[in-house]
């Protein structure tokens, strides 16, 4: 910027120099060719008063002083020259002043002679119809003229650039000071620990340097960009690395869990079969019999529980058919009746449209099933439970609400977790065998394979299980009414 600044500068100066020069040499031109007529014009006057070395028009009025003249011979060589001295008189050339005029002919022809002792003329000489004469003004005034220009020139030029670039200095220092902050904000991140610990929040660009409308602002405004996106792209792999650390955490906990449940079966079913080998009474080979198939039954139904679980992990598709929720429930309830006739089993459908959704019926009736049992294993006898099912345009609901103890809130979080159990403070009896801990997990992975989620509700005298699925077509709402229709079971 100062090279291109000091380019211009030098440019203009020397095009006013050039120019200033150019008018004072044409005004010096028009003089001399006006002093060279009128000079010829005084020679014609005085005709018949004077001989052909007669320079007496140099003594009239208005002949500047160092006004050069000379008469020319038949040959055009200078034969007298006299110049007009400073007190008005006229001096003689001397034979090298003359010798210097030699060569110039009588065409109107400017032409620039140093003459020895009186410095730089412009001459020129004129003939024609009168008598030929030569006539020169001295160009040291010009020439001094133009040198003064030259200095002037150079000194404002000086000074010019020194005030430019003064200025430029000071407005360029301020224009930089926004790109200075926005370097410091890029050390400060740079200095920050990205490779690991917690992603915390970057240091950002302020808003007064981000201002789209000057170059600083942009480089601002993109920067905080960046710096937006790089805490995006840590903050999710932090996540994925906090989840990885829990599905690691879980695989642990799942396989001594699992180890767990599968040790007791089996311990149990080789103490009874020690039992049989040691040639018992008959009474107590039948009912060690008996323990050795219920353990069996019961390590079969973990292991098909684990199976099924991974498969929901895996994203096996299952049997898609359209499912009519009503009827499902309704068979539940009547199924949860069956095996628990202590407790009060009611049915309640909200149905503004058919409850059908598009799924696995076998997996959707173990997910109600799983709730109704899990509502009968875990709360005294006496309390009522009411599965309700609900259709609107877009979705169904299921719900399984009781009025037993409710869930401890401490259990509330982990509650769809695998092998998570309830305490003692949900269980209707003391002392009797739990279950696994799958059947909420599965209740879970069944409902998110269906394109649905599930939230429980719980306090004390009021627990409730909440199932969100995706209703199947787009029948359109009817205009029955939606009062809800309950059956006592």
């Amino acid at each position: 910027m100062g090279a291109a600044l000091v380019a211009v500068c030098t440019a203009l100066a020397l095009t006013t120099i050039v120019a200033q020069r150019a008018y004072l040499l044409g005004n010096l031109d028009e003089r001399v060719t006006d002093s060279a007529e009128r000079s010829q014009g005084g020679l014609q006057r005085r005709e018949g008063e004077q001989s052909d070395t007669d320079l007496g028009f140099l003594a009239e009025r208005g002949q500047a002083v160092g006004t050069v003249a000379a008469r020319f011979d038949d040959d055009g060589h200078v034969i007298v020259a006299e110049v007009v001295t400073g007190d008005g008189h006229q001096q003689v050339l001397t034979a090298a002043q003359r010798a210097a005029l030699a060569g110039i002919t009588t065409d109107g022809t400017l032409h620039t002679r140093s003459l020895p002792g009186l410095g730089t003329y412009r001459v020129t000489a004129l003939g024609g119809d009168g008598v030929p004469v030569l006539t020169g003004l001295p160009m040291d005034d010009v020439q001094e003229l133009i040198g003064r220009l030259v200095v002037v020139e150079a000194v404002v030029a000086v000074v010019g650039l020194t005030a430019a670039g003064v200025v430029c200095a000071v407005v360029i220092r301020r224009q930089l000071r926004p790109l200075d902050r926005v370097a410091a904000t890029a050390v400060e991140v740079s200095r920050s620990p990205l490779g690991h610990g917690e992603v915390t929040a970057l240091t950002r660009v302020p808003d007064r340097d981000t201002d789209p409308g000057s170059e600083a602002g942009q480089v601002g405004a993109a920067l905080n960009r960046m710096i937006d996106h790089v805490e995006s792209s840590l903050a999710e792999r932090q996540r994925g690395e906090e989840e990885m650390r829990r599905s690691e955490e879980r695989m642990r906990r799942f396989l001594a869990d699992a180890s767990h449940e599968l040790r007791t079966p089996l311990a149990s079913i080789a103490g009874y079969a020690e039992l049989m080998n040691r040639g018992t009474e008959r009474i107590e080979a039948s009912l060690a019999w008996r323990r050795v198939s219920a353990e069996s039954a019961r390590m079969t139904g973990l292991v098909e529980d684990l199976l099924l679980l991974a498969r929901l992990d895996e994203g096996r598709p299952l049997q898609v058919a359209e499912v009519d929720l009503a009827s499902l429930v309704a068979e539940a309830v009547w199924d949860a009746r069956a095996a628990g006739e202590d407790h009060n089993w009611q049915l309640a459908l909200f149905l503004d449209a058919p409850a059908l959704v598009v799924g696995d019926e076998a997996r959707l009736h173990q997910v109600v099933a799983n709730l109704l049992a899990n509502a009968r294993m875990h709360t005294p006898v006496g309390t009522t439970v009411i599965a309700s099912v609900e259709a609107t345009d877009a979705h169904c609901v299921i719900r399984v609400r009781d009025d037993g103890p409710g869930i401890p809130p401490s259990l509330l979080p982990t509650v769809f977790e695998r092998f998570t159990r309830a305490d003692a403070s949900r269980s209707r009896t003391t002392g009797k065998e739990g279950g696994s801990g799958l059947g909420l997990a599965i209740v879970d992975a069944i409902t998110a394979a269906h394109d649905g989620h599930i939230h429980v509700e719980s306090a004390l005298g009021h627990t409730e299980f909440i199932i969100d699925l995706p209703r199947a077509g787009t029948t359109p709402t009817t205009d029955r009414s939606a009062s809800p229709a309950s059956v006592s079971v």
